[in-house]
């Protein structure tokens, strides 16, 4: 089909590809400009780097329920509607819902700088208050309490955690892993929620955790 020069504008406004490459994928695409925006991004035509100052406001809202005792929404945002609607991108959600509901302990900010200056302050206290380094010299007390906040940080933070899928890499390191490799643009976890039936109450639900993280991982 025929692709007119004002469909190739209209790509190259989405991508910032140039103009024969756009009019090739559009060709390809049979003058779909989703299809063809794409082809752009699985070709390594546009890449994330170039795009770093784009505003991701598009995406979606993902979850995962496991046995009906723990469930999770997660919001990811992209750049474009196009990209929301991928496979890669859609498997990239649904993955970090499974992490959020499988991960222990469990996460409870996205990254370091959400955490609250008066929680790290109390934090502090009790690691300092604690046997092994109250056990230990006065002059290393310190440096040792700010190993345990480090490691306590890195908890807390779903982005700083190793990857329930693959433990060798973070879910920062996941995230940029995706992106580089498929879906070629701005991506970032927004916010998320995680529920388990009678949390809060006496009884225990803890074991449902551990099976999520047993079947995420399997």
């Amino acid at each position: 089909m025929a692709i007119s020069a004002a469909d190739v504008k209209a790509l190259r406004d989405k991508t910032n590809a140039g103009m024969s490459d756009c009019k090739k994928a559009l060709e390809e695409a049979g003058g779909d400009q989703d299809k063809a925006a794409e082809i752009l991004m699985k070709k390594g035509i546009v890449k994330a780097a170039e795009r770093a100052g784009r505003v991701a406001t598009e995406g979606a809202v993902g979850s995962y329920v496991h046995s009906g005792r723990i469930g999770v929404l997660v919001e990811v945002n992209c750049e474009t509607d196009f990209v929301s609607r991928m496979d890669e991108f859609k498997a990239l959600v649904k993955d970090i819902a499974m992490h959020i509901a499988a991960a222990d302990p469990r996460p409870r900010y996205i990254e370091e700088s959400e955490i609250p200056a008066d929680e790290i302050a109390k934090q502090t206290e009790i690691f300092m208050a604690t046997p092994d380094v109250q056990g230990k010299p006065e002059a290393i007390r310190g440096k040792i309490v700010d190993g345990k906040i480090a490691k306590w940080k890195r908890e807390q933070c779903l982005l700083d955690q190793p990857f329930i899928k693959d433990p060798e890499v973070t879910v920062s390191q996941y995230l940029v892993k995706t992106v580089a490799a498929t879906i070629k643009e701005n991506v970032k976890i927004r916010r998320f929620a995680r529920f388990e039936m009678g949390e809060g109450l006496e009884k225990k639900t803890s074991d449902f955790a551990a099976e999520v993280a047993a079947a995420v991982g399997g």
